[in-house]
């Protein structure tokens, strides 16, 4: 990976530097082909650099020979110069709270309905998979997300019913002064719970959660603890207090800068949250080499984004 130390170190300093073509271009492809441009197709190596059209051409043969850096990342068929691109991934990875595709629109001037692709394009490159499971002390939590019935239009009211009814279940678990992972559940019954659990924790670690009795049978792999809400929410070592702090900042950013997020899109809004999280030890520089490292292999088509049948 590119030397941090090498990046811009704020917005502004990013702005400039990026303002020339030619360094976006060698940017890009130094992070994406470290060891020299090879073809996405058939990654080959023997490939020569069109300079007037600033693309390269595989020489071995198959068919679509020619390609840009952008092919294979979330930059495909995209009209957007890289500038704008990378101040977006600077922008999106260092808010705290997000970033509204409004602002975006504003900011770059472009089109709402483009900086809301983008963003979402983004979001995919903030993706950070990982087989490792979770261990030491883990905190489980889950949460709610969605509107609040008492803003609702009568009909909706009456059809969603009050407290949690129609909204969307989020399950999260912390190692405490580790990463956090998250992800939309259908419910929270005992085998979803239990299922996630085992998937993401490895076994004899200790976990923490609150005295929701879907929790409870987890004692023969781990040593759980149960903080009980109603009497405390800390005794001594137990408590879910860092995943209630992911919580509050993943709302505030909900509720406050994109109002509105539609279930089918949440776990894009929840890899978004997460990332920022998980490097909130690292500086905005960093951040951003971290998702611009991480363009490649993620394409998102709008129709797939969407829902639309491919």
């Amino acid at each position: 990976m590119k030397d941090r130390n090498e990046v811009p170190q704020t917005l502004v300093d990013a702005i400039r530097y990026f303002s020339d073509p030619d360094v976006c271009l060698c940017f890009v492809v130094e992070l994406r082909w470290p060891d020299g441009v090879t073809c996405p197709r058939c990654d080959g190596k023997d490939v020569r650099f069109l300079e007037k059209r600033r693309i390269w051409e595989c020489k071995a043969k198959h068919p679509r020979k020619q390609f840009s850096v952008k092919v294979g990342t979330i930059f495909e068929d995209s009209a957007l110069s890289l500038d704008k691109w990378l101040a977006a991934i600077w922008m999106i990875a260092n808010a705290k709270n997000g970033i509204s595709s409004y602002e975006i629109h504003r900011a770059l001037g472009i089109t709402q309905k483009s900086a809301w692709f983008v963003l979402h394009r983004i979001r995919l490159a903030m993706q950070t998979g990982t087989f490792a499971k979770l261990s030491g002390e883990v905190e489980v939590d889950e949460t709610y997300i969605g509107g609040k019935a008492r803003n609702m239009h009568p009909g909706k009211r009456k059809a969603k019913g009050r407290g949690t009814v129609g909204k969307a279940v989020v399950m999260g678990l912390l190692e405490r002064h580790g990463e956090v992972r998250t992800e939309v559940v259908p419910d929270i019954v005992r085998g979803t719970l239990h299922e996630k659990v085992k998937s993401h924790i490895e076994g004899g670690s200790t976990i923490y959660t609150d005295e929701l009795a879907s929790y409870n049978g987890l004692e023969a792999e781990y040593a759980h603890l149960v903080i009980n809400h109603a009497e405390a929410y800390v005794k001594g070592n137990v408590h879910t207090n860092g995943m209630e702090n992911f919580w509050s900042l993943l709302k505030r950013g909900i509720k406050g800068t994109y109002v509105s997020v539609e279930p089918f899109h949440l776990f894009r809004y929840l890899d978004e949250e997460a990332f920022r999280f998980n490097t909130r030890r690292d500086n905005d520089a960093g951040r951003f080499l971290r998702v611009a490292a991480s363009v490649a292999g993620k394409r998102l088509e709008y129709r797939n984004l969407i829902g639309e049948p491919s």
